[in-house]
């Protein structure tokens, strides 16, 4: 009873094309890199802010 539940939702199921699975993957790759560079920089610039203002109690 439950397997032929679970079978019917299923086949409910609209799967994405191969196509659409590696364009997304992409996407998924291109905006974790960009998100991560992005990052990069604001900690630079913030890392760099605080050692000048802590520089200058010296």
């Amino acid at each position: 009873m439950f397997l032929q539940q679970v079978r019917t939702e299923v086949s409910k199921v609209t799967w994405p094309s191969r196509k659409e699975t590696v364009i997304t993957t992409i996407m998924v790759l291109i905006m974790s890199v960009a998100a991560a560079l992005f990052f990069l920089g604001v900690d630079w610039v913030l890392s760099t802010a605080v050692q000048l203002i802590l520089g200058m109690g010296r």
